[in-house]
Formats: C-alpha cells, sequence, structure tokens
C-alpha cells in the first residue's frame, strides 16, 4: 500500500485509502476495518498525508519527517489520553516542535495515525516530483478521472433537444393553417352544387303553370 494514497477524510475517524475519484466526491477503503464505501465531498474534505505539514520553530516540515523520527526514535508510543505523556514523548522524538501551536488533539492524531499505518505495513515514503514545485508525479491519475469529464457533455445534449422541442410547434402550425383552406373549401363547393339542383326543378314548375 501507498503511502502516498493514504488519505485523512473530516469528520471520519482513521485513515483511508484512496481507491479512486470521482466529480463529487470518492471512494475509499478504511485501513481499519477494510470496508470501501463512497465519501460525498459535499460533506467531507479529503487530507493526503504526504500533503500535511506540522509546526516547529524554524521551517514546517512535513508529517512524513515527524513519522520517521517517531519510527526511529525507539521510544514507545504513548497513551493518546494522557496529554502529559503525550508532550514528553514529542519533546524526545521532535524537540524542534512549536508546542504552542502544535496542540495535544494533533499529538494523539499523529500517534493514532503512526499505529494504524504500522498495522497496515505501510512504507512512508513520499512520492518523487517531476521537478522541483511541482505536484506530485501520481496527482494526475489520481484527480482526472473519466467520470469528471460525463457531466460537461450532458448541458449541450439538453440544449440540443430544448431547440428542437421549440422549432417543431412552429413547423406544425404552418402545415395546419395551409391545410385549414382546403379542407374549407371542398364544403363551399358542394352548397354550390346542391343550390343549383334545387334550381333546376323550379324552373319546371314554372312552365307547368303556363300550359293551363
Amino acid at each position: 500500500m501507498e503511502y502516498g494514497k493514504i488519505i485523512a477524510v473530516t469528520g471520519l475517524p482513521g485513515l483511508f485509502e484512496l481507491v479512486s475519484s470521482k466529480s463529487d466526491g470518492a471512494i475509499v477503503r478504511s485501513l481499519d476495518d477494510k470496508t470501501t464505501r463512497f465519501v460525498s465531498s459535499r460533506v467531507h474534505n479529503f487530507s493526503h498525508l504526504e500533503s500535511i505539514e506540522i509546526y516547529t520553530v524554524r521551517d514546517n516540515v512535513n508529517l512524513a519527517e515527524i513519522f520517521q523520527a517517531m519510527q526511529g526514535s525507539g521510544e514507545k508510543l504513548p497513551d493518546g489520553k494522557d496529554n502529559g505523556a503525550l508532550k514528553k514523548y514529542f519533546e524526545k522524538v521532535y524537540p524542534d516542535l512549536d508546542f504552542e501551536r502544535v496542540y495535544a488533539s494533533d499529538m494523539k492524531k499523529m500517534v493514532k495515525w503512526l499505529t494504524i499505518l504500522g498495522a497496515n505495513d505501510v512504507e512512508i515514503k513520499l512520492r518523487e516530483y517531476a521537478e522541483e514545485g511541482a505536484e506530485p508525479v501520481a496527482t494526475e491519475e489520481v484527480t482526472a478521472t473519466p467520470e469528471a469529464e460525463e457531466p460537461a457533455k450532458a448541458p449541450a445534449k439538453k440544449a440540443a433537444t430544448k431547440a428542437a422541442k421549440k422549432e417543431k410547434p412552429a413547423v406544425e402550425e404552418g402545415a395546419e393553417e395551409a391545410e385549414k383552406p382546403k379542407k374549407k373549401a371542398a364544403p363551399k363547393a358542394k352548397k354550390a352544387e346542391e343550390g343549383g339542383e334545387e334550381a333546376a326543378p323550379k324552373k319546371k314548375a314554372a312552365a307547368k303553370k303556363t300550359k293551363e
């Protein structure tokens, strides 16, 4: 398991392996119970462990450096419930920590995370960078996924559908107007013919009266 794929999720305890990312979240696997689940980015924030920095009395250092110092110290991990024991431990392991800005809750979290990483045989090693100041080489594989590109195509299809729907009524209305005069013309012709047939008998009746 790669250290670069390990993340922390706000609101959820423990650590997770990033399986795949989506436009609205990510699929993650818990390092504690090995369950896989979808986590929405609308509710939670994700932090790669390799991107976390820790305050020191000098420049900030990457969390991986603190973990490596903890592993190499030989000191037994303290009880996370004892704030005094936590501070004494880190004073021995990494005395340059800025203890005014690194709180007991932060130290407790580092101890817990290191325990989880050790239980999963995760080698604490930062990924190589393509060039100085650039993002990790594998970052693009994590953030750029096909699922994130598909939503952008949907609006174009919908717009085309709406345009087609708007054009159809205009064409149908014109066709109806062109057909209506033709339908009315037929009845008028019939009435004219019927009127002609009725006029002929009237003339014959008049001729009979003159003979009498």
